[in-house]
């Protein structure tokens, strides 16, 4: 199934407006295109439902977390720190127009909030979200090798000597976590390739 396709069935216990659920999903396709997006674009969105169908079932709300892979990168500049927070001021007040419950706009918010740190959450769902946003880490080096070449073109703004310094620090904040994955599902399957493809890039940088 499409992206557009699973956003309509997602949005449409909320409301029988088509043309809001058509402008919605507008917004979300252009932003997601926008020029400047190698790696924070529709394909990762896709690869992050991909990784969850598997755990599906483990996930108590799977409505709540698929707004929340929608809207997590809505709003995305290279330059900017506040991307998490404006993102989900956009998820806000988007889902507020869907009439969906305000309780579940919060959890929502709250989970899109969570991928700025990545730190591990008492919400299991969140841990799932926050686990596929990261499982390109830990794919084979060359997938994850393509990452790392998108985004260095999302940062060309930086010249070398203040990007590496950068990047050097996100890799090693990421080995500093007591476990890059949060969920046993995904430090299974990605955690040692994960370490190893980031030791690798440093090494390189």
């Amino acid at each position: 199934m499409s992206l557009k396709n699973q956003f309509e069935q997602l949005c449409s216990p909320f409301t029988e407006d088509q043309q809001l659920i058509r402008d919605l999903w507008k917004e979300i396709e252009t932003k997601y295109s926008e020029k400047g997006r190698h790696y924070h674009n529709l394909l990762h969105l896709e690869n992050m439902f991909s990784e969850l169908e598997t755990v599906k079932m483990k996930i108590s709300d799977f409505t709540a977390i698929s707004f929340s892979i929608f809207y997590h990168d809505v709003i995305y500049d290279a330059t900017s720190k506040s991307n998490e927070e404006k993102s989900a001021v956009k998820a806000e007040k988007r889902l507020a127009e869907l009439h969906i419950d305000k309780d579940k706009i919060t959890i929502i918010s709250e989970q899109i909030l969570a991928t700025k740190s990545h730190q591990h959450s008492d919400q299991e769902d969140t841990n799932y979200l926050l686990d596929a946003d990261l499982s390109v880490l830990g794919k084979d080096f060359k997938t994850y090798l393509e990452y790392t070449q998108n985004i260095r073109k999302e940062y060309s703004i930086y010249p070398d000597f203040l990007y590496k310094p950068g990047r050097k620090k996100v890799l090693k904040h990421f080995l500093e976590l007591e476990s890059i994955f949060k969920t046993e599902y995904f430090k299974d399957r990605y955690e040692s390739q994960a370490k190893e493809n980031i030791a690798e890039e440093l090494r390189l940088l």
